[in-house]
């Protein structure tokens, strides 16, 4: 693993201030140069705890965010309401990406054990920050398995909140939702030899790959997805021994039941809670397809009702 130096400054031009929280622009450093993230502390009263927030996946940002039409910022949010309750936070910009970008640092060229890496850094800086003997990591989607690899390292870490993740190795589900859509019938004779080669951890020619996938396994990402198909969900949380709550909304489109039941169910102590009618954004739109699909670019739309309770009763019951 490789080992991390603290910066020694805050960086104040970005503070913001609410009746609840007061939030500041702060970096740790890294071996690609310093990432970016917003911490956030209750403006009033005892900071009781603290929480580092781990972004989804592709091009999220440390709001929650993304150019693919997620809007609103659902991490500052819930980063806020977590101020409100005495809860601390950061939420971070993964590493070449948004304000942890360097220029000659192509943010393809990571994986997911880096993340993991990062996540040790951001931890120890927000302990130190906060006077907190450990810290949360709080994952959502990606970072769901993020959280669980620091983990296996579990010094400073307090316990895990998974919210929205993958209860299956990637590269299956991967095949699942392939198979389920019947406009990639006709590729599957070649995309699936793709997948097994990845999941074998063998580099794959672009000249194998049909052009319609071209953009999902290009080369300079390929290194990616060889490790993130190596990780097992469910092994690594059995094998933390930690608090660990999995939450998951009933109307996520992205990751459903049969994943929160598999991280649920992989050792005895694992607590589940279900919000109703969550979606993969934490939002909770009206019935259908199509206003959950809308809802993930709604900048008005709050937070799920119950979610942010149920995170910050966790975290009070299960403290060490």
């Amino acid at each position: 693993m490789r080992n991390f130096v603290l910066t020694a400054a805050f960086v104040f031009a970005g503070l913001a201030m609410t009746a609840h929280a007061a939030e500041t622009d702060v970096h740790v450093d890294s071996p690609i140069g310093p990432l970016a993230g917003s911490l956030v502390q209750p403006a009033q009263g005892p900071t009781k705890a603290a929480v580092v927030i781990l972004p989804g996946s592709g091009p999220t940002d440390r709001n929650g965010d993304n150019p693919m039409g997620v809007k609103g910022g659902p991490y500052r949010q819930l980063a806020n309401a977590l101020a409100e309750q005495g809860i601390a936070s950061v939420r971070v910009d993964k590493r070449g990406m948004f304000g942890s970008r360097h220029e000659g640092f192509n943010p393809n060229n990571t994986t997911i054990d880096a993340y993991a890496d990062d996540t040790h850094a951001w931890a120890k800086y927000l302990a130190t920050t906060t006077k907190q003997r450990c810290v949360w990591l709080l994952g959502h989607s990606e970072g769901v398995l993020v959280a669980e690899i620091a983990a296996q390292k579990p010094q400073g870490i307090c316990g895990l909140i998974l919210i929205s993740g993958a209860g299956r190795k990637a590269a299956d589900i991967l095949i699942e939702q392939l198979k389920a859509n019947p406009a990639n019938a006709p590729f599957l004779p070649q995309v699936l030899p793709v997948i097994e080669d990845l999941r074998q951890g063998k580099r794959v020619d672009a000249s194998k790959i049909p052009p319609p996938f071209l953009p999902l396994f290009k080369e300079d990402v390929q290194p990616y997805i060889i490790n993130w198909f190596q990780k097992d969900p469910v092994a690594l949380l059995k094998a933390y021994k930690g608090p660990v709550l999995v939450v998951q909304g009933d109307n996520d489109l992205q990751i459903n039941m049969t994943d929160a039941h598999a991280l649920a169910g992989s050792r005895p102590g694992v607590e589940l809670k279900v919000i109703p009618g969550m979606n993969h954004v934490l939002r909770r739109p009206a019935e259908g397809q199509g206003a959950n699909i809308a809802s993930y670019g709604d900048t008005s739309m709050p937070l799920a009702p119950g979610l942010v309770d149920v995170i910050a009763g966790f975290i009070a019951s299960a403290r060490p």
